[in-house]
């Protein structure tokens, strides 16, 4: 194995989403089919902090023009993170989740989502491990009724409405199951990237720029879907995830944890009506969490639902709706991305 990757890996894990070791190694597998050897040499020498080519041949040594040309194919395949400001490009290292693995969409094979699903718990044992997820819950627009107070960053409306660039892509986990022979049936091409992100995706070929009418069309189409959205974890998201139970990386492993409400980012909760409700199970069926029984009338275990109002959509009767959590429970996500890095990081002991 090549001293490379074992470095690549290390470096992986110090940055905020994590990259554990296991006993297997399939994660150096994993680098192995993504990276050559100097290709993760160089990766495991970059931070997140953004640096031009110039700047880090200075630092690495090396000639500038060969490594420009080297860190640009990297960031077309997706293993680093390219920004362009004021005509001049510079590059970034990307965490693995999220990062490198989403950046996937168009070098997908068979061996790499086997590897990945693979690794997949490791990885989310990390990320749930802190309190700050990369990405948190809020609520199916229309499940939020006008006297609940909510603040801009929890109406997914708002976020859209918001953004001067916006870049649709499929979901890279309906992808990768359906490539296998494991998907469903929702929608694919739904998944937003903003700002940076969105000119991202778009330089990579991995998703097209849609105007603010057509994200809204795909936020209904989602909500009519049952999927939950998931925006990233701050205040000024870069993406909203449009996530489905049964293909959803992150949805998957919190349903497998016994409450999974205490690892969800969320300030919302599922209330059920049971004059109106008329036990037909519809809201059970649609739950990501397992977190609604019916027996004569719908019931909601608090300890398992993470707010995402999918139920309420479900209900014909209008006898589930979302409420909001007391105000000590609520989540208040960080100012920008920025912050939420620097919050997952000590969280995880990094600094």
């Amino acid at each position: 194995m090549d001293d490379a990757y074992k470095k690549l890996a290390k470096h992986l894990d110090s940055l905020p989403g994590g990259f554990p070791e296991t006993d297997t190694g399939v994660e150096l597998r994993i680098l192995q089919r993504l990276f050559n050897p100097e290709e993760a040499k160089i990766a495991a020498n970059l931070t997140l902090q953004s640096e031009t080519p110039a700047a880090v041949a200075h630092r690495l040594g090396g000639d500038e023009t060969a490594l420009a040309e080297t860190l640009e194919d990297m960031a077309k395949k997706g293993l680093i993170f390219r920004s362009t400001k004021g005509g001049e490009v510079s590059y970034m290292a990307s965490q693995f989740v999220v990062g490198i693995w989403e950046y996937q969409l168009n070098r997908l094979t068979e061996g790499l989502i086997k590897d990945f699903n693979e690794y997949v718990p490791f990885l989310m044992k990390t990320q749930l491990s802190a309190k700050t997820k990369q990405l948190r819950v809020i609520p199916v627009s229309k499940t939020i009724v006008s006297e609940m107070q909510v603040m801009p960053y929890e109406e997914a409306e708002n976020i859209i409405n918001s953004q001067s660039k916006i870049v649709v892509a499929d979901c890279i986990c309906r992808k990768e199951h359906r490539m296998i022979g494991d998907g469903c049936d929702h929608p694919i091409h739904v998944c937003l990237s903003f700002g940076a992100g969105a000119y991202y995706y778009e330089q990579n070929q991995l998703g097209e720029e849609i105007s603010t009418g057509e994200a809204l069309k795909l936020l209904k189409q989602a909500a009519e879907a049952g999927l939950v959205l998931q925006p990233g974890n701050s205040q000024k998201p870069m993406n909203i995830c449009m996530c489905c139970g049964c293909c959803c990386q992150i949805l998957k492993n919190m349903k497998t944890l016994e409450k999974p409400a205490e690892f969800a980012c969320s300030s919302f909760y599922a209330e059920i009506d049971e004059e109106r409700c008329a036990a037909c199970g519809d809201c059970e069926e649609k739950c990501p969490m397992d977190a609604i029984e019916v027996d004569d009338v719908a019931a909601v275990n608090l300890d398992r639902c993470i707010g995402c109002g999918v139920c309420a959509v479900a209900c014909d009767l209008d006898a589930v709706s979302l409420k909001l959590k007391e105000e000590e429970k609520r989540w208040t996500p960080p100012q920008n991305i920025v912050e939420t890095y620097i919050n997952i990081a000590g969280e995880r002991g990094l600094i």
